[in-house]
């Protein structure tokens, strides 16, 4: 049954909730352009550098069933301002800690706020504004601010580390995410009463947690490991039977984490592999073209910060797209015609990279790219809520972000050992580049074929309520 929602929303609490996924998505890409900085100052290696990236991914990751199991039980509100003042003190200690370990244990600690206020934005929305335009014009304005932060991260990655160095690539995150805890009190309806009668299914939670953690480290650490190392295998073996476990306490258990009767919901299993696929394909390139701006183009922090902007604009009509595009085409549609928008938009930015020409000839491919992927991301989160009711919107939401979790993970980790099977330097830098983002637009291919297998567009939930 479609979400009531308990209150009129306010547009405080949409800025609040669009805020958050701004901070989130920041905190994704607002490093890349500073990674070369990041590397020379704390002595990261090439393959290690990878981790100021990915120990965000694998806590984000690994803690994110537990973030909406919270998230239902304890309040979407107080989950709220838990992330964000996670956010808000890892970001400090990022700053404070001077080496490499410890920056990497504070990206990680940034990554478990990240698994509690990612449910429990999602969850507020399902929650506050009933389906059909009230929520998906909530989702636009949320997914506009989550394509304004990948982009606009690495622009203000650029001028932040051009003109004040790395460090204040953690520290815009101090004033922002505890401004946003304090606001959460007064902006955000408060939450009822605890439910009673339910537990956080203790085993199921650490046997998750653990679990998930285990293998996105694994597929992380992979490459430099090496896939058949028996670190990486038994990494993966235990990661196996630690979700294995996880299943069968779910199976017999009377108040499990994640009751297995949500994989039924048809739109939420396509959602939690196209959220994997999303992460393997859009989310990727600005990792690549961060460092292929840099590296091979000779761009400054600032320029390539700056060579993001358009990807922003264009991502946002493409958001403003897809919320016309789900009532008048529907959810399939929408979201096939995103991601088939991101696989030719790759694929003309990998032709246009080595004409040596530079950022213009790259325009047509991020004009497309940019389309697809604001239509894919707001859709895909669309079909992640339909029909999920409101008590278990949150543990909704940790299904379909741990899969897109995984999938960057995945996605990085393999095309990183790619890109530096060509060379660290010069054209075999360059080569190693283009050749992961080829493999990224295949991805992206791939993806629309798993958005061909969702219904038909029907009289299905988005449609009913216009």
């Amino acid at each position: 049954m479609p979400a009531t929602p308990s209150s009129r929303p306010s547009g405080w609490m949409l800025m609040l909730l669009a805020t958050a996924q701004l901070i989130i998505a920041l905190d994704a890409t607002i490093v890349f352009v500073a990674l070369p900085q990041i590397g020379s100052h704390l002595g990261f290696s090439a393959q290690q550098l990878q981790w100021v990236v990915s120990a965000y991914t694998v806590a984000f990751g690994g803690f994110l069933l537990l973030g909406g199991r919270a998230t239902d039980l304890l309040g979407k509100r107080r989950l709220y301002r838990v992330g964000q003042s996670l956010y808000a003190l890892s970001s400090l200690a990022a700053v404070l800690v001077g080496s490499a370990l410890l920056l990497v244990l504070a990206r990680a600690v940034q990554g478990v706020g990240g698994a509690l206020l990612f449910p429990a934005t999602l969850a507020l929305i399902n929650t506050h504004y009933a389906e059909g335009p009230q929520r998906n014009r909530a989702f636009a304005v949320w997914s506009a601010a989550s394509a304004a932060g990948l982009a606009l991260g690495a622009l203000l990655g650029g001028v932040l580390t051009q003109w004040w160095g790395w460090e204040a690539v953690f520290l815009v995150n101090v004033p922002l995410a505890g401004g946003c805890a304090l606001a959460a009190r007064y902006w955000i309806p408060a939450d009822g009463e605890r439910s009673r009668g339910r537990s956080f299914d203790l085993g199921g939670a650490l046997t998750v947690t653990v679990g998930a953690t285990l293998l996105v480290f694994a597929l992380v650490q992979g490459p430099e490991w090496g896939w058949t190392a028996p670190a990486t295998l038994g990494c993966m073996l235990l990661a196996l039977v630690l979700l294995g476990l996880f299943a069968w306490i779910e199976h017999r258990g009377r108040d499990p984490l994640m009751p297995l009767r949500l994989l039924g919901y048809r739109e939420l299993r396509m959602a939690m592999v196209l959220t994997a696929v999303f992460m393997s394909s859009f989310g990727v390139q600005y990792y690549f073209l961060a460092l292929y701006y840099q590296q091979i183009y000779r761009y400054s922090v600032l320029q390539a910060g700056l060579a993001f902007l358009p990807a922003t604009l264009v991502c946002t009509l493409g958001i403003w797209l897809a919320e016309r595009a789900l009532v008048k085409i529907g959810l399939r549609n929408t979201l096939v015609s995103g991601q088939l928008a991101g696989a030719l938009g790759i694929a003309l930015v990998c032709l246009a990279l080595p004409t040596g020409a530079g950022f213009w000839w790259l325009l047509p491919g991020i004009f497309i790219l940019s389309l697809g992927q604001g239509m894919t991301w707001t859709a895909m989160w669309v079909a992640a809520g339909l029909g999920v009711k409101p008590g278990e919107q949150g543990v909704a939401a940790g299904m379909a972000s741990t899969t897109q979790q995984i999938g960057g993970a995945l996605g990085l980790a393999v095309l990183v050992s790619l890109a530096n099977a060509s060379g660290a330097t010069g054209a075999g830098q360059a080569q190693g580049i283009e050749l992961a983002l080829w493999w990224s637009a295949g991805i992206a291919l791939a993806g629309a074929g798993v958005a061909m297998r969702l219904r038909a567009p029907r009289q299905d939930a988005i449609a009913e309520a216009t």
